[in-house]
């Protein structure tokens, strides 16, 4: 299911960004984002942004080019 695929996503070392899972999933950012809240309330499983990647200034993309890593918090 999308839901265990968004699972081992972020179960993964490297994680997964919200972009990642969009793609593999076809959900939008914002349902995205509501699924790692349900997780939290109705499993227990605790999702962090592990590492945020900010690209501003000179010859950087904004807050276009800005991502964060997710995972399942250990």
């Amino acid at each position: 299911t999308k839901q265990e695929a968004v699972l081992a996503l972020l179960r993964r070392a490297e994680g997964a960004t919200i972009a990642q899972i969009c793609e593999a999933t076809g959900w939008q950012p914002h349902t995205v984002r509501g699924f790692f809240g349900g997780l939290k309330k109705r499993q227990g499983i605790t999702v962090i942004a592990a590492e945020r990647i900010r690209q501003v200034g000179p010859n950087k993309h904004g807050a276009k080019g800005s991502h964060s890593i997710y995972r399942i918090a250990e």
